[in-house]
């Protein structure tokens, strides 16, 4: 019993960081948000396992772990947005809601999911972690770990230690229209290449997809060394599961 329990027990530990996610991103600690949403995807990755290992796999573990899901890379992340757009120019703090659409589109994506069988090896559509992970690395770019704040600041609701380019409409404008294509791609049918990696077949022609997309990795961490480098990480596996799919589709 104990045994069969330990897999919930870390999909559990999973939705308690994207509470304390939500609830630092709302008080604007967006950084430390951003960290709670990756031990929660990090917490997400190994449920599974343990679940596989133990072999106690469970419809109670696949829903807990779509409902963990929700509150980890869709509600957090969107708070994260949300905070972002409203401290901005007032006419972008109007469109600030929008952002609340993605824990809708991740829920969705995630219903969906769990009944849709094609998705084994392979996934249709932006997964929910995967979008997530836009939004960490865009979190920490605008809001260092080592960023600290002022007593003034505070008073304010606003950190010194933010980066200036939150004041740019430019940018507020670009992330808005990110959140807003990135939602349909989690819903969509499009096909997005998995990132594991056939051990049984270490070959180029088996995983050549998988050794371009890290070679890819490696080059934008080398030319960017910056947490932005995150996001475009998960851009750059969006922009080649498109390449793959048009190839694939000749």
């Amino acid at each position: 019993m104990i045994k069969r329990q330990i897999p919930n027990l870390i999909t559990l530990g999973n939705l308690l960081c994207g509470v304390l996610a939500t609830i630092a991103a709302a008080n604007g600690g967006i950084a430390e948000a951003a960290i709670f949403i990756c031990l929660g995807i990090f917490l997400d990755f190994f449920d599974g396992m343990a679940a596989r290992l133990l072999n106690v796999a469970s419809p109670l573990g696949k829903e807990l772990d779509s409902l963990a899901d929700v509150v980890t890379s869709g509600v957090a992340p969107g708070v994260i947005l949300f905070v972002l757009l409203s401290g901005g120019d007032p006419l972008l703090g109007f469109f600030s809601p929008l952002a609340f659409l993605m824990p809708l589109f991740a829920a969705y994506r995630l219903a969906k999911f769990n009944l849709d069988t094609r998705q084994s090896h392979s996934f249709l559509g932006l997964p929910v972690p995967s979008n997530a992970l836009i939004w960490v690395g865009i979190a920490l770019y605008v809001a260092p770990i080592d960023a600290c704040c002022c007593e003034l600041c505070k008073a304010e609701g606003l950190c010194d230690g933010w980066n200036p380019v939150v004041e740019s409409n430019i940018f507020l404008t670009a992330i808005l229209v990110v959140s807003l294509i990135t939602n349909v791609l989690m819903v969509s049918e499009m096909p997005m290449f998995s990132l594991k990696v056939n051990f049984n077949e270490m070959g180029w022609k088996t995983n050549s997809v998988q050794y371009i997309f890290l070679i890819g990795c490696a080059v934008i961490i080398a030319a960017t060394r910056q947490w932005y480098a995150i996001s475009l990480i998960i851009l750059w596996y969006i922009i080649l599961s498109a390449i793959t799919q048009k190839k694939h589709a000749e």
